[in-house]
């Protein structure tokens, strides 16, 4: 008798449910990514639960990771836990180090208005980031941004939006996480 692999199976469900975009299990000794297990160590210490990685692939626009957010809603009627982990403003080119608690007018900014824009289901303003008036300081590279589209992309209308923690360390690193429903 043959037991079916639970990691395939994983897998398979979540191909048919992001298609047409398409993934595949990579079962190499890579590990968790440091967004993902800096997250759940903290979530679950544990570590008894199944966990599925997504990479982000940099070469899509930002309106690809919403809209793939928006197929991984499914995912919330089954248990599933989605999170995007990451950084509203992340540019390690400025911060500074001799003021930690520092947050510059640029990053406070930026984090309230994104707050406010997912607060208010402004998804678009979130895609367009980059024309945000601090948007080039606030995310230099999209890396830590783009998990955010995949929060965003979730969301239901009778979602309420709670921020769980809120600030900016260094100047320029929003450490802001929020959790929906």
């Amino acid at each position: 008798m043959t037991h079916a692999n639970p990691r395939r199976a994983r897998l398979r469900a979540l191909q048919a449910l992001i298609r047409p975009t398409t993934v595949e299990l990579d079962v190499g000794d890579w590990g968790l990514d440091h967004g993902t297990w800096s997250v759940l160590t903290h979530v679950v210490p544990k570590a008894d639960v199944p966990v599925v990685q997504l990479s982000i692939d940099l070469t899509k626009p930002a309106e690809f990771h919403l809209d793939l957010g928006r197929r991984l809603d499914a995912l919330r009627d089954q248990g599933v836990l989605v999170l995007g982990s990451g950084n509203i403003v992340h540019n390690l080119g400025a911060m500074n180090f001799n003021q930690p608690d520092l947050a510059y007018d640029w990053a406070i900014r930026f984090d309230a208005d994104v707050q406010r824009y997912l607060r208010e289901g402004e998804d678009q303003a979130l895609v367009r980031y980059e024309r945000h008036h601090d948007g080039k300081l606030a995310v230099p590279t999209p890396d830590h941004y783009l998990p955010l589209l995949y929060v965003a992309g979730i969301r239901r209308n009778d979602d309420a939006l709670t921020v769980l923690v809120d600030g900016i360390d260094l100047g320029s690193v929003s450490m802001t996480a929020v959790r929906l429903g």
